[in-house]
């Protein structure tokens, strides 16, 4: 029996009101709420990443959402 583990990714959806910004949690899993600069970090799945950014752009209190680009940074350092 193998356990496959869903590859998730990070999105920073920036909002207008941040209690209509708990209504995310539907979408993904919650990681960060920043009060002061009014965004939400949350993962999504990764597989239906192409359908769920579409969803969550049209929310009326988004203003904008950005992928993470930990994916496409350097993870591995040689000296």
């Amino acid at each position: 029996m193998s356990i496959e583990i869903a590859e998730r990714l990070g999105l920073a959806v920036w909002v207008k009101d941040l209690k209509a910004a708990r209504s995310l949690g539907r979408m993904g899993n919650i990681h960060y709420v920043s009060k002061r600069l009014k965004y939400v970090f949350l993962y999504i799945d990764g597989r239906k990443a192409d359908r769920m950014i579409p969803r969550i752009e049209r929310m009326p209190f988004v203003t904008r959402v950005e992928r993470s680009l930990r994916r496409e940074l350097a993870t591995e350092f040689h000296s």
